[in-house]
């Protein structure tokens, strides 16, 4: 029979607790846990019970122990050589996940693990397991999501970026007594739009609809240097919700020189109505951001916020309950300003 006696000099026992008090590895402090205790006189068939860890984990670490001393506290796997996925394969990932499969040369649309590991592969010569790239894919941070749909800007790309950095130096840089703003509306829907939750496996979560569907809209301008929100609610999105936005905004702001708003080409911001209104208003500047452009609207990432805090999976049977959660949000989150709807 072998014995469980364990004998440690004074270095050893206090290099391996040190070993086990430092370590993040979770298996090399078990190891360690291990040895000091057989070294005390305790059983490996005991220390294993009070360390949550198979008995013939124990056994298996006092003798790889005694033959190969310190060492064999350590991942064994750190002889293997140099590791299969480094910075040159995270970097091909990137590389392949700028593409779609199509443009590797299959019909298939969308990525899946088993064909990236094959591109993979074929261009790289390094074969990983669905399972080991899935590891891969978490460690950079790459993540599984839903594409968002795009129109390109119908003009050429030096008017588009000329016109951009127009509006991006006027936004940084306003003159005194000037204030720089991002307009738009949004809709506001008692039937909820769904979207992802997290759910115990097995399971998916119910969202009550009305059935019948009632629309608000808020006509906003935000300005990020303050992060405050001016806005206005209506019925409906005609010129006459974005002419009362107009009205709040020089509410809010008497003590500007000029008011600069910097907006989206809809139609409902350049109709006539808005332009006999605007003649009465010196003060308001519209600045027109070029045609598919939403990402320069700062004011759009608030109404995303907006729809993942409140209307996203709501249960507000009546619209009163929604928009009262929606002006709840909305003070709790900006400085705000609320106008006073005419139309």
């Amino acid at each position: 029979m072998i014995s469980d006696q364990l004998v440690l000099d004074r270095g050893t026992r206090r290099r391996v607790k040190k070993l086990d008090r430092r370590t993040r590895d979770a298996h090399v402090r078990i190891r360690c846990r291990v040895i000091l205790k057989v070294s005390r006189g305790v059983s490996r068939l005991a220390a294993a019970r009070d360390l949550g860890c198979a008995p013939s984990t124990a056994w298996w670490i006092v003798e790889r122990f005694r033959s190969r001393g310190e060492a064999a506290l350590f991942d064994g796997r750190g002889e293997n050589g140099a590791r299969k996925v480094d910075e040159d394969i995270h970097g091909a990932l990137r590389e392949i996940l700028m593409k779609t499969p199509q443009d590797c040369g299959f019909a298939r649309t969308t990525w899946s693990l088993e064909l990236l590991a094959c591109v993979l592969a074929q261009t790289t010569g390094v074969c990983l397991s669905v399972g080991h790239l899935w590891k891969v894919l978490r460690s950079i941070g790459v993540r599984w999501g839903r594409p968002r749909p795009v129109v390109s800007c119908p003009w050429k790309t030096a008017r588009r970026e000329r016109r951009l950095r127009f509006l991006r130096a006027l936004a940084e840089n306003p003159e005194p007594g000037e204030v720089v703003l991002y307009g738009d509306e949004v809709d506001l829907h008692l039937n909820p739009k769904i979207g992802p939750d997290w759910m115990w496996p097995g399971t998916q979560r119910l969202v009550m609809t009305p059935g019948k569907n009632q629309k608000r809209y808020l006509a906003g301008a935000y300005e990020p240097a303050a992060d405050r929100l001016v806005y206005i609610e209506g019925r409906r999105k005609t010129s006459w919700l974005f002419v009362d936005l107009l009205r709040a905004l020089q509410a809010a702001y008497r003590w500007a020189r000029r008011i600069h708003l910097i907006l989206d080409n809809y139609v409902i911001h350049k109709s006539r109505v808005v332009q006999l209104v605007l003649a009465n208003m010196p003060k308001i500047r519209l600045h027109f951001l070029p045609p598919y452009c939403p990402n320069d609207n700062k004011i759009e990432r608030q109404w995303l916020d907006l729809h993942a805090n409140v209307t996203r999976n709501h249960r507000c049977v009546t619209m009163t309950e929604l928009m009262r959660a929606v002006r709840r949000w909305l003070a709790h989150r900006f400085l705000v300003y609320r106008g006073v709807s005419y139309a």
